[in-house]
């Protein structure tokens, strides 16, 4: 199997033969755990991404049309999985936080200020979500994460100044969102 392209184990794949995934994996494992591992940062993270990205892959390979090559789409997955992860964490952290600071902390003397602020939080995300797919990505991990575009550029395999446009242009636009808000 080790002869066989990618587009021929997917098509295996397909005739039932479970095997040809099994090499499929052990070809991109550790691929899809170092793009994981770098957007989620803990290992524990990131090998729960990267089993749901290959359960994910396995299921859904019926669609895979071999417009791309096999790695770039489970990379697709991987990157979704991996910021849907980051995601998740930061709103657990959110909810731990604020949890802890409610139980903790007296009311705030001023609840306008407290109302202000998950609003600003709310339209951020909405903005955040209108980014075009790259725009919202290469934000997320500068702006969330703070990456640097060097690993960025790693994850995302694009040149440090395609990122710096993408991440100017994702401000500015979320700054436009925000001002049309108001």
């Amino acid at each position: 199997m080790d002869q066989l392209s990618d587009l021929e184990l997917v098509q295996e794949v397909r005739n039932g033969k479970r095997q040809a995934f099994t090499e499929l994996m052990r070809r991109y494992q550790q691929r899809v755990y170092w793009t994981a591992r770098r957007i989620v940062g803990r290992h524990e993270d990131a090998d729960d991404v990267t089993q749901e990205t290959f359960i994910k892959a396995y299921l859904a390979l019926g669609d895979f049309r071999g417009d791309s090559s096999f790695f770039t789409w489970l990379y697709r997955i991987a990157l979704n999985l991996s910021l849907n992860a980051v995601r998740k964490q930061q709103m657990l952290k959110y909810l731990r936080q604020s949890d802890i600071i409610n139980r903790i902390l007296p009311a705030r003397a001023n609840p306008d200020q407290e109302l202000e602020a998950k609003e600003t939080e709310s339209r951020l995300q909405q903005a955040i979500a209108f980014l075009p797919e790259k725009q919202k990505a290469v934000f997320v991990m500068r702006y969330y994460d703070g990456m640097s575009y060097e690993d960025i550029s790693k994850v995302l395999k694009t040149s440090v100044g395609g990122l710096k446009a993408n991440y100017f242009h994702a401000l500015r636009k979320i700054q436009e969102f925000i001002k049309d808000e108001i």
